[in-house]
């Protein structure tokens, strides 16, 4: 799908699902339809029409009436390929495997595994659902290609804030309109509230951690494990990996630590930014610690630069966090403990955790392998720019052979509607 660009899709019938917070969707059904495809899109819920006003089918059921209600419209629209933004919600899972059971092609939207400068687009499926061959001899029979030249938006965070605020407030406020409605995630105007805490918690931990990055790169350097913990409600925690929870990842890991690792290293677990006004393991990981006797030499880290931590780390431990590819192009040993695209011989550890703290100075990757792992990568499944922030006018045809016009120009017109007669199923 990526290798030929978005012109691969001229002449087939596109079905939009849900997609990432903005107009993101509504941009690509515009390109899409200036490439030759036929477009539609369903919304779910008042935030997904906020972002695709006109021309789009609602559905307003419950979730025992989905599969009928899209086989009925598949069957109407003569559709070839569906797209949507992460495989792993309720409704894109049974969208999926209908999609299967009839032939058709699925197109799957997830960020990208090289952030922050990528998107990820893969056919079929992502992450632990990826086609992604995970053999060393596949990439290593590969010839020498030269990456990309790679352009960097910038910051993006507060575009992404910004639009997942709009779409959470009007999906709350519109909830009658939609009534049976069920979103993957809580749905309410009370969502502002952990994006408040998440801002008091940044400067309580900037204040009470200060000087923690230098004494790590000093007194600890290449003398602690990283931890990087992935979000809390991560579908990738409770479909891709043996854990129920990111509380049982850090039991596991700090126990194991405790009991096999050298006693002249380090345990660093990392919040993950997202997760900040959700959750804090604060108490969790001090009562582990100290149960375990390495109160002194475990530490529970937020905003600390994470390229600096990568650096002077001897390993990381990951469920199956991109980091993990971070750690990876940063030459640090990872052991990947639930599903990942990377976690491959001649990449991560392949061992045990409890022998990783000890094989860790010989288990980082082989380099080749690294070097043509990522270019694959690049070439087959990522896409050089952001859901949420819009390219340059000037740099958005040059940088992605997606953009049929100015695939990053935040477009004011809403694309046209479904052909005429064809009235929501």
């Amino acid at each position: 799908m990526i290798e030929r660009g978005i012109h691969a899709f001229r002449g087939q019938g596109v079905l939009l699902l849900q997609g990432p917070v903005g107009p993101f969707f509504s941009r690509l059904a515009h390109d899409l339809q200036l490439a030759g495809a036929r477009v539609f899109k369903v919304n779910f819920n008042a935030g997904d029409r906020l972002f695709y006003r006109r021309g789009a089918f609602s559905f307003k059921g419950a979730m025992a009436e989905w599969p009928a209600w899209l086989d009925a419209l598949l069957d109407r629209l003569d559709i070839d390929v569906i797209l949507l933004f992460g495989d792993c919600r309720p409704i894109h899972v049974v969208a999926h495997e209908i999609a299967m059971r009839r032939g058709l092609e699925v197109g799957v939207f997830e960020e990208g595994y090289l952030r922050p400068h990528y998107m990820t687009f893969e056919r079929h499926g992502v992450n632990g659902h990826s086609q992604v061959p995970r053999q060393p001899s596949f990439y290593l029979a590969q010839p020498e290609a030269a990456r990309p030249r790679r352009r960097d938006l910038g910051n993006t965070y507060w575009h992404m804030a910004w639009w997942a605020f709009l779409y959470f407030s009007i999906g709350s406020l519109g909830k009658p309109w939609f009534p049976r409605y069920a979103h993957h995630r809580r749905l309410a105007l009370t969502e502002a509230w952990p994006w408040i805490r998440s801002g008091w918690r940044k400067l309580k931990y900037r204040a009470l951690q200060h000087g923690m990055l230098e004494r790590l790169c000093t007194r600890w350097d290449r003398h602690f494990f990283l931890v990087p913990l992935q979000v809390f409600n991560d579908a990738q925690i409770f479909v891709h990996s043996s854990f129920d929870s990111v509380e049982a990842f850090v039991e596991e890991v700090l126990g194991s630590f405790a009991r096999h690792a050298p006693a002249d290293t380090a345990l660093v677990i990392k919040h993950h930014p997202m997760s900040r006004g959700y959750t804090d393991y604060a108490t969790l990981v001090r009562r582990l610690a100290r149960a375990h006797g390495i109160a002194h030499r475990c530490f529970y880290v937020h905003d600390q630069h994470l390229p600096t931590l990568l650096k002077h780390a001897r390993g990381v431990v990951v469920v199956n966090s991109t980091t993990g590819l971070q750690a990876l192009e940063h030459h640090v040993p990872v052991k990947a403990l639930g599903e990942a695209i990377y976690d491959m011989p001649g990449l991560c550890h392949q061992g045990p955790l409890d022998a990783f703290w000890h094989e860790a100075p010989h288990s980082g990757p082989d380099r080749v392998l690294l070097r043509r792992f990522v270019s694959f990568l690049i070439a087959r499944s990522q896409l050089n720019g952001s859901f949420y922030k819009a390219w340059p006018k000037a740099a958005a045809k040059s940088s992605n052979p997606w953009c049929a016009t100015d695939w990053g120009e935040w477009l004011d017109r809403s694309p046209p509607g479904p052909e005429k007669g064809l009235a929501t199923p």
